[in-house]
């Protein structure tokens, strides 16, 4: 038997190597003060969300909304570049590729994750520093909360990988000002600092420096409520000057984005872009033209049809969306010429926006039967 002293340098051993071990982990969870702490911790592949991950957050979340002495939920990133850049997109290829079941486990699981974001009984604290996109603006933007930085890069930009703009983006694109979410979703255009705030996405905006000490004030609130954190995170906005005086960057192309993005059909859009002729309709119109013509259809209708709908029938519309994606050609070519062979030059089927019916999309909304999400 060991005697006691060694017994105890066991255990330390054993402590030290498990919070050792704990470091390595692609989530890691703490409990501190009134908070519960979730931080994505992948920084070389930018925190983007692993099948795991999403598996390992979600009962986290659930735990602690049932918990008395939990009185809100942090989430964050590590590394210092991104807060998430997506979902682990190359992985659900793979397994398409070869007909693995994480075609359908992943979007399911991951929109039943940004669903219990969305239903939350515990203010929710996203801290949206650096790179926010895809998957990561879907455990973020459901939230009570988002803080941005002036380092925040916001963008969905699913067009370009034969996907849509998903997690939830059905629900909170089209609500928006004006049609601001209708072409952020269509061209994948990228919002920066405090624009990710003046487009609506982000809720306060403060120093990426100053983020440390929030989350400590955070954490030392005792018992708070809703109020006392908005009180707090208030408290910090108002003291940053960063960008204080800086126009919103769509401001002057308003009225233009409202007038062009209110077309009742992707082709219409095309051609009132090619109308205007200036130098932004004419960016936007080069970029649409990159995208694939079936992804750009799916996401007009899904963001009309999620205006008017709660988040959970938007999520479960979204699921039928990913499955037909995953049945269809351009979400492996798309990804296919972004990130793997990184060639930038996809061969969309269909190639052209005329090419793409009505009939294909309607297919790609209709019910699953069994295999339906459910909320």
């Amino acid at each position: 038997r060991l005697k006691p002293f060694n017994r105890l340098q066991v255990i330390l051993q054993h402590l030290k190597m498990s919070k050792h071990t704990n470091s390595t982990a692609e989530v890691v969870f703490e409990k501190k003060g009134s908070a519960g702490i979730i931080t994505l911790n992948r920084p070389k592949a930018l925190n983007a969300l692993s099948f795991s991950m999403i598996q390992q957050i979600h009962p986290q979340i659930k735990t602690w909304e049932q918990d008395p002495e939990t009185f809100l939920i942090i989430i964050k990133g590590t590394g210092g570049k991104a807060f998430c850049a997506g979902g682990d997109i190359k992985a659900i290829r793979d397994a398409g590729k070869v007909g693995d079941r994480l075609t359908q486990d992943f979007f399911r699981r991951e929109y039943i994750l940004n669903n219990a974001i969305g239903t939350c009984k515990k203010p929710y604290v996203a801290l949206i520093d650096g790179i926010t996109m895809g998957g990561g603006v879907g455990v973020s933007v459901h939230g009570h909360f988002r803080v941005a930085t002036e380092k925040t890069v916001f963008s969905m930009p699913e067009t370009a990988i034969g996907l849509f703009p998903d997690v939830g983006g059905g629900y909170f694109l089209p609500r928006l000002s004006g049609k601001i979410g209708y072409c952020l979703a269509l061209t994948g255009f990228r919002l920066k600092g405090r624009d990710v705030l003046k487009a609506g996405i982000a809720t306060h905006f403060v120093e990426s420096e100053k983020l440390p000490a929030l989350e400590k004030d955070l954490i030392a609130l005792k018992s708070p409520s809703k109020e006392n954190i908005a009180d707090l995170l208030n408290s910090y906005h108002m003291k940053c000057k960063i960008d204080q005086e800086k126009d919103f960057v769509l401001d002057e192309h308003i009225e233009k984005i409202n007038s062009i993005f209110s077309a009742n059909s992707m082709e219409e859009i095309v051609t009132k872009l090619k109308q205007d002729g200036s130098p932004f309709a004419t960016k936007q119109l080069e970029t649409i033209n990159k995208m694939s013509p079936t992804s750009l259809k799916i996401t007009l209708r899904q963001l009309r049809e999620g205006a008017s709908m709660s988040l959970q029938d938007v999520l479960k519309m979204e699921y039928r969306l990913s499955q037909a994606c995953m049945r269809g050609h351009d979400f492996y070519e798309g990804v296919r010429a972004v990130l793997i062979d990184k060639d930038q030059s996809p061969k969309w089927k269909p190639a052209t926006l005329e090419e793409v019916s009505d009939e294909f999309v309607e297919n790609c909304f209709k019910p699953l039967g069994n295999n339906d999400l459910k909320l």
